[in-house]
């Protein structure tokens, strides 16, 4: 199953429902940089550039979200073998990557086109919380028993 780690939310009605969304959006940053730093590990030495590109933002906020992303114990930063998940943020990256994938696949069982289910899922992956995930992946696995699946 794919864990979420959630602060609970503690301020009741809509402005509880806003601080969620808040503290989703600061940790969706983290959670797509582990996310490409464990994409680009798998082929080789990650670097700067490598993240710009891969995430379509500049090199200067690159630096800036590595340095937190340093501090926060997610990265090691090696001058020769570039930059590397901590245990942390491996365990973040595989988190984010399987939740992505189940968005997708979950997507994709309703009908929505890969390039589609792939890019929503991108939003929606980091705004879900543990409950919809766990239906979403037991919704996926009856579909697939379903012979119209195949």
């Amino acid at each position: 199953m794919v864990e979420r780690k959630q602060a609970p939310v503690k301020i009741k009605g809509t402005a509880g429902r806003f601080m969620r969304v808040r503290q989703d959006h600061a940790r969706e940053m983290a959670e797509d940089y582990a996310e490409l730093v464990l994409e680009l590990e798998e082929v080789g030495t990650v670097r700067p550039v490598d993240l710009a590109r891969g995430l379509g933002v500049s090199h200067v906020t690159v630096l800036r979200a590595l340095e937190r992303m340093v501090r926060d114990g997610f990265l090691l930063r090696d001058q020769d073998q570039g930059i590397l998940l901590s245990e942390t943020g491996l365990r973040l990256g595989e988190a984010s990557r399987a939740r992505h994938k189940l968005v997708v696949t979950f997507l994709e069982c309703l009908g929505v086109p890969p390039e589609v289910a792939a890019e929503d899922a991108e939003g929606l992956e980091h705004h879900l919380s543990q409950v919809t995930l766990e239906r979403m992946a037991d919704w996926v696995e009856q579909a697939r028993d379903r012979p119209s699946f195949h």
